[in-house]
């Protein structure tokens, strides 16, 4: 078994989460001061999570490709997206940002707001809010955000096939070499690849509830 499409797919997931991980929490927080218009963000922040897969790559092909503004500004500095690497994390990051944004937001709006309102009081400054009451306060959201990501781009297959193919060694993730798999009769090899998604997706659930579980049940036992 060739393992690139394993090592790529790591890469893309990690790489997604990463960045889902500050984008997330910086929408969540915007979202949640909104005064006006706030369903409206969250409808289009939220929609790439309810939309076909292919649709999502559709329009990033409309978005990134060579025809486009933003692929022609690009080309000036001779950057191409489509059908890279970078096309796979981009595709990874739009269909698993919806998780962590909306795990995020809830989170976050469950810390009492008169904590808030106290600090600001106080003198606190915003940025010490965030870093001292905000995200202390919403860790378990923030963590189940961050493996719900993790395992959606792991698993990410329409959005990254549309818009960055399955080119082995390049865009091949273990999703795209299912496909491929199965498109040539290798159910083996599909049903191998097929397995190490499932392992790798159940660890990850499995010890996120085990934590989340873990901190509950130290709250409890403190109060």
């Amino acid at each position: 078994m060739e393992l690139s499409p394993l090592l790529i797919t790591l890469q893309t997931a990690g790489a997604a989460t990463v960045a889902t991980f500050f984008i997330g929490i910086g929408l969540a927080l915007m979202v949640v001061r909104l005064k006006r218009f706030q369903g409206l963000a969250d409808a289009v922040i939220t929609l790439p999570m309810v939309l076909p897969p292919t649709v999502v790559g559709f329009f990033l092909l409309l978005l990134f490709g060579k025809r486009s503004l933003i692929g022609r500004f690009l080309l000036q500095f001779d950057i191409t997206l489509v059908f890279t690497w970078k096309a796979a994390v981009i595709a990874a990051i739009v269909v698993s940002l919806p998780l962590m944004y909306r795990t995020a937001r809830g989170a976050f709006e469950q810390i009492d707001p008169h904590i808030i309102h106290a600090a600001r009081t106080l003198g606190v400054s915003d940025w010490r809010i965030f870093w001292h009451i905000l995200l202390p306060n919403a860790r378990a959201g923030i963590l189940a955000g961050l493996v719900l990501s993790f395992t959606r781009a792991l698993g990410e297959f329409g959005a990254t096939i549309m818009f960055a193919g399955n080119i082995p060694g390049v865009t091949q993730t273990m999703s795209t070499a299912i496909y491929a798999a199965v498109q040539a009769n290798d159910y083996d090899l599909a049903g191998e690849w097929a397995i190490i998604i499932v392992a790798f997706s159940l660890f990850f659930v499995v010890l996120m509830n085990w934590w989340i579980a873990r901190k509950a049940k130290g709250v409890a036992v403190w109060n």
